[in-house]
């Protein structure tokens, strides 16, 4: 009990953020979920989903609850990457190069359709996701501390885009699909609209945390307790992507930090100083659906990342 009451500051600030996006976000529930759990395990989220259903809204949010600093890159085919971490400008007085930095140099940052920009300025943000760091002439540049990328695409429209490599979606923490709302969901969304909800949202949202209090939360999602047959059964789902007949490309052991991370933040999400196997099966299809490749012949049978992740959880035995 002494340890659930540690996580009661956590779990209220949480409540407070969903609250607060609630007042202009209709559903959504899991998505704005998996963002806080994203915050809370130190990852970055890929936000995928067609245009219009509030994807970059949502982030915009996020950012808003949170008292730290936030800005947006909007990718484009001419971006350069010293458009994203920076460059060196001359300084007239000091007769010398002077490092300026880009917008990565912030808490929060929104990367609005990330594949419209070449594999060159996608590039730039390898070191910047991996080791929160800036690299240029040699010089190494902390990024601020919490350090956290939403970046959102556009999966259905391919002119003037570029495919994210695997190594660059490996780096996401979550990739999460959103759909399309219900009529009964896209009634209130109309509502919203005719209040003026959706368009003046920084008068409706309030502030809730502060970027030191994301740092010392993530400080106790590290304490959650982790017994030895979950990590098992973690290692075991994963390896089991490596050797499956409808993968041609397996998950890395990276993926299986990441599901263990972010089943961490969920099980404290939801009031637990424990991960349990429900935890994991929770965050297994955002974590792995972005990290396998099906082979030729279940693609043309019309199956998904997603249907081949139930198979795997439906086939490996769930510890009791």
């Amino acid at each position: 009990m002494e340890e659930k009451n540690e996580l009661a500051p956590l779990n209220t600030a949480m409540q407070h953020i969903k609250q607060e996006i609630g007042k202009v976000i209709v559903g959504q529930e899991a998505m704005i979920e998996l963002l806080l759990a994203a915050i809370l395990a130190e990852g970055h989220v890929l936000i995928e989903g067609v245009p219009g259903v509030a994807k970059t809204l949502t982030a915009k949010l996020l950012a808003r609850c949170i008292d730290a600093p936030f800005s947006r890159i909007q990718f484009t085919p001419d971006l350069m990457p010293s458009d994203v971490i920076g460059t060196s400008v001359f300084n007239l007085q000091q007769g010398s190069f002077a490092f300026r930095q880009g917008p990565v140099f912030s808490n929060i940052v929104l990367i609005d359709e990330i594949n419209r920009s070449p594999a060159k300025t996608q590039a730039a943000l390898f070191e910047v996701m991996e080791e929160r760091q800036v690299t240029y002439d040699g010089i190494t540049h902390k990024l601020p501390e919490p350090f956290i990328v939403l970046a959102t695409q556009n999966p259905v429209e391919h002119e003037g885009t570029y495919r994210l490599p695997e190594a660059q979606l490996d780096r996401f923490l979550f990739k999460i699909t959103v759909n399309y709302p219900s009529p009964e969901e896209e009634v209130k969304i109309l509502e919203h609209a005719h209040k003026g909800f959706t368009t003046h949202f920084n008068e409706t949202v309030h502030r809730v945390i502060s970027g030191e209090a994301i740092v010392a939360f993530r400080r106790q999602i590290k304490t959650i307790h982790v017994e030895e047959k979950v990590l098992k059964y973690i290692a075991d789902i994963v390896s089991e992507t490596r050797n499956n007949a409808s993968l041609f490309l397996g998950a890395s052991p990276r993926a299986s930090v990441a599901v263990l991370n972010g089943s961490k933040a969920v099980a404290a999400l939801n009031g637990k100083d424990f991960v349990t196997p429900d935890d994991v099966i929770r965050v297994l299809p955002s974590v792995l659906a972005h990290r396998i490749i099906l082979t030729p012949e279940r693609e043309m049978e019309g199956a998904t990342p997603h249907d081949v992740i139930e198979e795997i959880i439906k086939k490996i035995e769930v510890p009791r």
